[in-house]
């Protein structure tokens, strides 16, 4: 079941959904309208996941970055969310996608007790200027069914990622897990 913009707000003040920082007027009939944060990585050279990803952090200046095709970008959500009673879902939107940015293609799922920035996998098909604090898509928040498991409280690889985070599957890989 699907939070209305409403029960997300409720969920909000009753402290069950955390949203840092949090601004009503965001929140739309199904979902709240996250923002990009200011940092970006721009991942370097050719990708291995044996090996941790090489990148060059920089600050999204306020007069934007240009985006460019067949770069691999790892941005960050401006707003920290999380909830130990619900998951979340977080997509691009219609007016990112417009702009032929694909943002979070791969990993949309936030488990509940997730609570964090997200990392952000972003690519362009054309350049494209992006700008801090930009809205960048929509979080969705899910009722769970079952008995609760806070992510926060499993042993996983991204449990305390404080903000942008490249993959870690090197660790599985080094540990011989294929």
């Amino acid at each position: 079941m699907i939070l209305t913009g409403p029960a997300i707000a409720a969920a909000v003040s009753a402290g069950e959904i955390t949203i840092v920082p949090y601004d009503a007027a965001r929140l739309s009939p199904n979902a709240y309208d996250w923002r990009l944060g200011d940092t970006i990585r721009v991942c370097d050279g050719d990708l291995d996941a044996a090996v941790p990803t090489a990148f060059t952090e920089l600050a999204i200046p306020a007069s934007g970055l240009v985006l460019r095709p067949g770069v691999l970008y790892l941005g960050v959500t401006l707003e920290k969310t999380g909830s130990e009673t619900y998951a979340q879902l977080l997509n691009g939107d219609r007016t990112i996608g417009a702009l032929g940015i694909w943002v979070h293609v791969s990993a949309p799922l936030g488990h509940q007790g997730h609570a964090i920035r997200w990392t952000l996998e972003i690519r362009a098909a054309k350049p494209a200027r992006v700008y801090p604090g930009m809205t960048f898509g929509k979080l969705v928040f899910l009722a769970t069914l079952g008995a609760p498991a806070s992510y926060q409280q499993q042993r996983a690889k991204y449990a305390a990622t404080p903000g942008i985070d490249v993959s870690r599957l090197y660790e599985e890989i080094s540990q011989g897990a294929l």
